[in-house]
């Protein structure tokens, strides 16, 4: 969302814009924040130790609830598969006030996987009145689903407009002395790693983490992985990963570090979303560590490919990617689907003539 706020702050003649921040994730949140000076008009301030889908969907709706009621909108934007995006849309219905969905259409097909992300965006769909579609993909997807035409605009991903802002402030040294880096070598192929889906709790997880210590028997790799804060991704990664020197067990970084390493990475194994679609606008292959996906146009076009949460399948795939320069070029090389940098000035033109 932040190119987007940063877009329309150049119109205030026209656009009188408020931003609302759930902080879901508050460090998450905050860096961001920081990085690209948004200052939130209002910070619900919803997180809490260990708090669970029915603590979110509960404190959020009830925060928007007296937003909605101070500011009355004459348009809400939600973005992408939160349970936060699904409770905006629900408290705006529920006020009667439009909805504008960015990142519309994603399908997974499997309302378990992603989980519960999957729900979360076909419940925002049937509360949304405009919908922003990142590719024509998931305008065909919404079109299925009966919502008119007329109300579907293809205008790319708002991640990408944010990956190449980042890029712009970030100057290629600025990170490299960060101290979580110091001790690796990058001069070796970086290979990185995220995972966070809860579909993969368990023993899914293991799998991988056993699959991502076999890989690193390799000598010439350093495998960097920002371990996400939820404790059933901690527990088996410290436990199967924790004392491997050329594996370097991170905290979560913050946006512009993690840009900087993707950039610096040869392969990138991941289970999230925006790091499929921002990935290849930098040649980075990814792998995606996941039995379904939603964002089907990157394995298409080639810059992904699914390889689920078995060890085997990880460890040929990426040894594959190692080993076998052409195979390697093909998914580097490929064109990124998900957009061009421009999708805030195209949803800009569009909200200017329809709302």
């Amino acid at each position: 969302m932040a190119p987007l706020v940063k877009e329309f702050q150049k119109s205030p003649e026209i656009f009188d814009i408020k931003v609302c921040v759930s902080a879901q994730h508050r460090e998450m949140l905050d860096q961001v924040l920081n990085f690209f000076e948004i200052q939130p008009d209002f910070d619900l301030n919803i997180m809490q130790q260990n708090q669970d889908l029915f603590d979110i969907t509960r404190e959020a709706l009830s925060g928007i609830k007296d937003v909605l009621f101070d500011y009355k909108p004459d348009l809400l934007f939600v973005q992408g598969d939160t349970t936060t995006t699904f409770v905006g849309a629900l408290a705006a219905f529920y006020e009667k006030v439009k909805v504008a969905h960015i990142e519309a259409g994603l399908r997974s097909f499997n309302k378990h996987a992603p989980f519960p992300e999957e729900m979360n965006r076909v419940l925002t769909t049937q509360l949304a009145d405009i919908h922003f579609a990142p590719t024509s993909r998931a305008k065909e997807n919404l079109l299925r689903e009966g919502v008119p035409e007329e109300k579907i605009f293809v205008v790319g991903n708002t991640s990408i407009d944010a990956l190449f802002l980042c890029l712009k402030r970030t100057s290629e040294k600025t990170p490299g002395s960060f101290e979580p880096f110091s001790s690796i070598d990058f001069n070796k192929r970086i290979i990185l790693v995220t995972g966070h889906r809860r579909e993969s709790f368990g023993k899914p997880f293991e799998n991988i983490c056993v699959a991502i210590k076999t890989i690193a028997e390799s000598d010439d790799i350093e495998i960097i992985y920002p371990v996400h804060l939820n404790p059933n991704v901690r527990k088996p990664v410290l436990e199967i990963l924790g004392d491997i020197p050329n594996i370097h067990l991170i905290e979560p970084l913050d946006y512009p570090s993690f840009i900087w390493l993707m950039n610096k990475s040869y392969i990138i194994l991941t289970d999230s979303g925006g790091v499929q679609e921002e990935a290849p606008s930098l040649g980075k292959p990814v792998l995606v560590i996941r039995d379904v996906t939603e964002r089907t146009e990157g394995i298409d076009s080639g810059t992904a490919k699914i390889v689920g949460t078995g060890k085997d399948k990880i460890m040929r795939e990426a040894l594959e990617l190692l080993t076998d320069k052409t195979v390697y070029d093909k998914m580097a090389k490929a064109i990124n689907p998900y957009g061009d940098g421009n999708a805030s000035k195209r949803i800009i033109n569009i909200i200017s003539k329809v709302s």
